[in-house]
């Protein structure tokens, strides 16, 4: 986030996304760890490896969010080029 704000570039901090089911808003909300110009999300990891439930979190964000760019971000590599992920939320 720091690197972001030394660019100038806006983004938000744990954004909360509410659930909505059929139209109706349900008693539970999930966080975005960051959204980059209102438009790119960002969840961060620090673990072994990269699991399914965790792209299904951030494919999740997207839909939730309608917002079509994401990346999951593990900390927990020797490279950290090698911890990126990027989705695509096709609408």
């Amino acid at each position: 986030m720091k690197e972001l704000e030394m660019r100038g570039i806006e983004f938000e901090a744990m954004v909360m996304v509410p659930l909505v089911y059929k139209s109706h808003v349900l008693n539970k909300e999930y966080v975005i760890d960051i959204l980059v110009s209102n438009e790119i999300i960002i969840e961060l990891k620090a673990v072994e490896g990269i699991l399914p439930v965790h792209e299904a979190q951030i494919i999740s964000y997207l839909k939730l969010a309608k917002k079509r760019l994401g990346f999951l971000i593990n900390f927990n590599v020797p490279l950290l080029k090698d911890g990126f992920r990027r989705f695509v939320n096709g609408f």
